[in-house]
């Protein structure tokens, strides 16, 4: 009887500790659901004390790192859950998120390959997969992941919405308007959703219905700027220039460091023959980033346009400076110098152009250089 009571005594305290590892398990879960992860990272830290092999425990406190940004934390614990079982599909998925946080894609695809290896019913590892070949510009590859993800989880609007972005990139913007559809039946209250369906139906010549997704994604969510720049840039191919003058101003009223916007409100300008004023924009467009030749040859159009020949010619030679095998610049520069009276190096320009390529200037040669 010794001997037994012996064992019992030395039995007893591993089952408690057992158990209270798996309570605080199990309360470290309510935390991680309410996305209270500091006080799971507390309470799993005490669970793995408790029980040094608790893989499940030291899964679910990297998880918790990486919400609160401790990426590399984070692959501390899933690296011990693996040292526990290798084959943890999950703390593969859940390290290979870490290290895609960091950047490392490669790393990361090396852990969704083993996480699907060992399970290959695992529709996030398809989809981990297929953001980080997207990444690597993998297209084709994270096609493939996509689909497999659908497949495996046929109900998910985001997987959808995934695939569809890299169909538009492969120009499949059909089949992507397809994938975009079923996004929207499965989950209509994602603003991104019609306004990624408006840019695919807008690359196909549907602008009105790219305006159409473009309405709905802005009455959803009026906080993007993008939204309204992809809704100027539709009115402006129909040329509907004040309502794209209007939607370029409040993109510019939500982000004003977008050199690409005022360019693009300063080419509506233009058109509206608001010279003044689209030079002004170009002007931004050049502050914000000096090194763009289109808007200088923009801006040198509009200077044109005003017979300001000499600022006009000025810009015309940044831009060549910056892109000096461009035919039409040099085509542009010529008229403006033989505007401006100097005919001998304008059918200069012009020659250049021609042997640039540019069709236009030997036209432009006949007229002016005989």
């Amino acid at each position: 009887m010794k001997a037994l009571s012996v064992i019992i005594l030395i039995l007893s305290p591993i089952l408690c500790i057992a158990q209270s590892a798996e309570e605080l398990y199990t309360k470290a879960l309510k935390s991680i659901e309410n996305e209270d992860y500091k006080e799971a990272v507390s309470i799993l830290t005490k669970a793995v004390e408790a029980n040094s092999k608790y893989k499940e425990a030291y899964n679910q406190r990297g998880f918790s790192k990486n919400q609160l940004g401790d990426f590399y934390g984070a692959i501390g614990d899933y690296n011990i859950a693996l040292e526990v079982d290798s084959t943890f599909a999950d703390a593969l998925v859940n390290r290979g998120e870490a290290k895609f946080n960091l950047g490392d894609d490669y790393g990361a695809m090396e852990d969704y390959d083993k996480a699907i290896k060992y399970d290959s019913k695992s529709a996030r590892a398809y989809t981990n997969r297929g953001f980080a070949k997207y990444n690597l510009e993998d297209l084709q590859g994270a096609y493939f992941d996509f689909s497999k993800a659908i497949e495996l989880d046929p109900n998910d609007a985001d997987k959808y919405f995934n695939r569809a972005v890299v169909k538009a990139e492969l120009e499949e913007y059909i089949s992507a308007i397809d994938d975009y559809n079923k996004s929207i039946s499965l989950d209509p209250s994602d603003p991104d959703a019609y306004n990624y369906l408006g840019v695919a139906q807008y690359n196909i010549g549907e602008v009105e219905k790219a305006i159409e997704g473009y309405n709905k994604s802005i009455e959803m969510d009026a906080s993007d700027p993008v939204k309204f720049e992809n809704r100027a840039l539709a009115k402006s191919t129909l040329e509907d220039y004040e309502g794209a003058l209007a939607d370029y101003n409040k993109s510019i009223e939500l982000f004003n460091e977008d050199p690409d916007t005022y360019n693009l409100r300063g080419v509506v300008k233009y058109n509206l023959e608001n010279h003044e004023g689209a030079i002004e924009d170009y002007n931004m467009a050049v502050e914000l980033d000096p090194y763009n030749p289109v808007y200088y040859d923009n801006r040198a159009l509009s200077k044109m346009a005003l017979e300001d020949y000499k600022g006009a010619i000025q810009d015309y030679s940044y831009s060549i400076e910056l892109f000096p095998t461009d035919p039409e610049t040099f085509h542009q520069r010529g008229l403006a110098k033989i505007q401006k009276g100097d005919k001998y190096d304008g059918c200069l320009d012009l020659n250049t152009a021609v042997e640039l390529g540019s069709e236009e200037a030997k036209a432009s040669v006949k007229e002016y250089c005989k």
